[in-house]
């Protein structure tokens, strides 16, 4: 029986009618929640990475400030913009748009958001967070991938897991999340030796790895849960790590690429800035 094929976009339009009905609802009494988002240069994909946020931020009812700075500012500069908006009052998420122009360097930037309004999860404290089980937030690409397990009722105790790609956004996050929700998890690389031999095992297979059409049909397990999150152009059009024509027949359910784990990032940022908010306004994180 052919793979039950996931509708991402579907289930980012639920999570964003989720989203702004619980704003709807704190709307009386309380200022809306704000989202920062920084930007540095002029590459055209961060550009419209921005903007796809700033819609959807509008959609929910989220107040979206986008600073957007020369290629040329110095790191110095971009702390005293990051001091300035973790101060604010009014803001509750703060993302930075990557990649940075290399002069500034990634890490000290990410680092001196404020943990807690760190909603794309990249602070160390974050990170170091998810190893206990206990991060405040959590980046929105794997909390996309377990909402995909959940909303299906996917089983995951006791499951073993095999995630091929060990990135801090994707990987080694989602590896975290699936063994606190008690799966037995092996975390491959896309030069790793005999990588068949583990994909084949897997129950639930998430391939990050960024090579596309690294995994094949034959090497997936009959009634596979198969997470495909790569993103290649490849004859001018976008396909994912996962080959899905000799893939999807086998696994039981499948995300494509594209439609598939994509739109659900951008939610679950929503779903965190909801989380911050909620926070900072002194109501319990969770719902």
């Amino acid at each position: 029986m052919p793979a039950q094929v996931v509708d991402g976009r579907a289930i980012a339009a639920a999570i964003r009618r989720e989203v702004q009905a619980e704003l709807t609802a704190l709307s009386a009494g309380h200022r809306p929640p704000g989202l920062a988002v920084i930007l540095v240069g002029e590459d055209s994909a961060s550009a419209t990475y921005v903007r796809n946020k700033a819609k959807a931020c509008e959609e929910v009812g989220i107040r979206s400030v986008q600073i957007h700075r020369p290629a040329t500012i110095s790191r110095e500069e971009l702390l005293a913009v990051l001091h300035t908006v973790n101060k604010d009052e009014t803001v509750d998420g703060i993302l930075v748009q990557l990649p940075l122009p290399p002069h500034i360097g990634e890490r000290s930037i990410l680092e001196a958001v404020d943990p807690a309004k760190d909603v794309d999860g990249f602070h160390p404290a974050n990170l170091g967070g998810l190893l206990t089980g206990h991060p405040l937030f959590v980046a929105s690409t794997p909390l996309g991938i377990m909402e995909v397990l959940d909303r299906f009722r996917v089983a995951i105790e006791g499951r073993y897991a095999v995630v091929v790609g060990w990135s801090t956004i994707v990987g080694k996050p989602i590896a975290f999340l699936l063994l606190h929700r008690r799966a037995t998890v092996t975390v491959c690389q896309k030069w790793t030796r005999d990588l068949d031999r583990h994909t084949r095992l897997a129950d639930i297979l998430v391939v990050a790895a960024g090579q596309a059409g690294l995994v094949k049909g034959d090497m997936v397990k009959e009634g596979a849960v198969v997470i495909d999150v790569g993103i290649n152009r490849a004859n001018g059009r976008l396909v994912g790590d996962v080959d899905f024509a000799s893939v999807s027949p086998k696994a039981s359910l499948i995300t494509p690429v594209p439609g598939g784990v994509g739109p659900l990032t951008v939610a679950m940022l929503l779903k965190n800035t909801l989380v911050a908010y909620k926070a900072r306004i002194g109501l319990p994180r969770q719902p």
